[in-house]
């Protein structure tokens, strides 16, 4: 088992350099990993990893080595638990703290189902950090169900942990033998039930009388640990007894992320999520600036010269790009930990008490605060910046990342702007105008990665960056590239495309798109986002209302917005949204015949 160990690091280390994805995560769960397989059978037992960044060792030794090759990669297997890849993955996950309600549901359903399995959650203590953890801590301590909660604890979410429960588990604390001694005894008094009840009663109430209790005791969960997460023999006889016991317990693992690889160990957050790098030296492919960095840099400029503005994370500082405003402003910095719906909470009441927040946070993430950003900042029409990060397709971390519904939702929230900046010049700008220039919530929307040849900056709510005669597109944030390099192939072909940017999606009259249609009377729509919702339509009723009658409309988007893992531009190409299919639609809207080049 420990060579299994050692190999499977090496062959991890390896495949990811060369494929990206998730490294130091995956090295601190090897053992622990190993550990759970011996114990369960995952094609019957169900075990449900939270986050799921965790989860190679698992895919590896449940017959994907061999796909390894094609992890986050278009077409191959996921970086996150996916049941439709195999029966051995119980539930998708990609956001942090819903392992254990998932776990308790499956167990339920056992219940009432009289079905014969187990169930686990894997969950690491950055996951403690958000509220959905305890929500499903304390209903599963309630309900009495046989089930485990391992809590992987490594200090480490993807930056170091903060705030109490950090605190509260560095204390606890408890003899590794405890756990042997407790398993033998167990054996030992099997036939004489008796004496083991009288021991049980007896050793509780010591333990009650004298140690100090700890919030998981308190909730009703029984408490075993921690144990040595990289000990083999210890993590299989502890998950062991979890199981026997036949109740809720929670399993506390100490375990070092990034653990066997030394660059990992020593920048567990640095390896947390890499693209590809050097498997000896750990030296990282540049990635360049992006759009993260730049408004990292950005805020920093602007807070220079207003006291007010402060920023917020959910435990994404290094992501998000505001490391540099944490390390220039640190009391004007707060990372709440993996609690979205908190972060929008907080930035409210400071908003109220007239300080001007900035909460960066990635647009899948942002989803989890929906409520928030409705009755605690709408309701009072409070100026809260939001900073959404990785707005549309995200690429090689799949579904549960991709930004897609941040259009949609955003408006439906009562008063909210929303900036859609194509170009870093723009986004600068448009940092600025969303915290001096506008009342009420605003976000501002931005791609991961960076900028493509459109690198001006109109700063307009719409603008006509170039005229045309047969069909109006409309388009905006990084987009826009798609539709200029369109518009150029449409121009060979004798099609005149007018080009309509729009800066700022909502609340917009769309105006200068309503003067284009008049002129052309065709409409094609390109966004990076799912139907529902879609500027396209709002443009559609905007015509409507002004009884504007088209001859021909082309909707280009990403449907329900369920899209897989594959390059960005991979993905614009097989969902139709990339300049390719721009110029097919449009020549198609204009009742022309493409001629293809020999």
């Amino acid at each position: 088992m420990e060579a299994l160990s050692e190999e499977l690091r090496r062959f991890e280390i390896e495949s990811i350099a060369r494929t990206g994805g998730h490294l130091a995560s995956n090295l601190g769960t090897v053992e622990l990993t190993l550990a759970l397989h011996r114990v369960y059978d995952t094609s019957r037992d169900r075990i449900v990893f939270d986050v799921g960044h965790q989860c190679y060792t698992h895919k590896i030794i449940t017959g994907r080595r061999d796909a390894f090759r094609t992890l986050r990669q278009r077409g191959g297997i996921s970086g996150f638990p996916k049941p439709n890849e195999a029966v051995d993955d119980a539930f998708i996950a990609g956001h942090a703290s819903a392992s254990i309600s998932a776990a308790i549901g499956m167990a339920r359903a056992r219940t009432l189902q009289n079905a014969d399995y187990d169930v686990a959650a894997v969950l690491g203590d950055g996951a403690l950090t958000g509220g959905l953890s305890y929500e499903g801590l304390c209903n599963t301590a309630a309900s009495g169900e046989p089930i485990v909660i391992i809590l992987n604890d490594n200090n480490m979410s993807i930056s170091e942990n903060v705030g109490g429960t950090a605190r509260l588990l560095q204390s606890l604390r408890i003899k590794p033998g405890y756990i042997n001694f407790k398993k033998w005894f167990r054996s030992a008094s099997a036939r004489t039930r008796w004496v083991y009840d009288f021991v049980h009663r007896t050793k509780e109430r010591l333990k009650s009388w004298i140690l100090p209790s700890n919030v998981f005791s308190d909730m009703g969960l029984y408490y075993l640990g921690p144990v040595d997460g990289h000990n083999l023999v210890q993590l299989e006889n502890a998950i062991r007894l979890a199981r026997e016991l036949k109740r809720p317990v929670l399993l506390h693992v100490l375990t070092r992320k990034g653990k066997g690889c030394a660059y990992a160990e020593a920048h567990p957050d640095k390896y947390h999520g890499v693209g590809g790098f050097d498997p000896l030296t750990g030296e990282l492919v540049p990635a360049g600036l992006g759009f993260s960095d730049r408004m990292g840099e950005y805020l920093c400029q602007l807070a220079e010269h207003d006291s007010r503005i402060v920023a917020i994370t959910a435990a994404m500082a290094s992501g998000t790009g505001t490391e540099c405003f944490a390390a220039k402003f640190p009391d004007r910095f707060f990372d709440v930990g993996i609690a979205e719906g908190h972060a929008v909470t907080m930035a409210a009441a400071m908003a109220k008490q007239g300080l001007l927040p900035v909460f960066a946070v990635y647009s899948s993430f942002l989803q989890r605060s929906f409520d928030m950003l409705i009755h605690d900042v709408a309701l009072l029409k409070l100026h809260v910046v939001l900073c959404v990060d990785r707005a549309g397709l995200v690429g090689s971390d799949g579904e549960t990342h991709q930004g897609l519904f941040d259009i949609s939702f955003l408006g439906a929230v009562p008063g909210m702007t929303v900036l859609c900046p194509a170009s870093f010049a723009e986004l600068h700008n448009m940092l600025d105008y969303a915290l001096h220039s506008v009342a009420g919530p605003v976000a501002v929307r931005y791609p991961r990665g960076g900028e493509g040849v459109y690198t001006d900056c109109s700063m307009h709510a719409e603008s006509v960056i170039r005229e045309g005669t047969d069909l109006s597109i409309v388009c905006y944030g990084t987009m826009i590239n798609e539709a200029l390099a369109a518009a150029e192939k449409l121009a060979v072909q004798g099609i005149s495309a007018e080009i309509i940017k729009l800066g700022i999606v909502f609340p917009n009259d769309y105006e200068l798109c309503l003067a284009s249609l008049l002129k052309t009377k065709r409409l094609l729509a390109a966004e990076e986002v799912c139907a529902a919702g879609c500027i396209g339509e709002r443009i559609l009723a905007a015509c409507a209302v002004k009884e504007i009658h088209l001859k021909a409309v082309k909707l280009l988007n990403l449907g329900d917005g369920i899209i897989p893992h594959g390059s960005v531009q991979e993905l614009r190409h097989d969902y139709g949204i990339d300049a390719d299919e721009i110029v097919r639609s449009s020549a198609e809207l204009c009742g022309r015949d493409l001629v293809v080049e020999t």
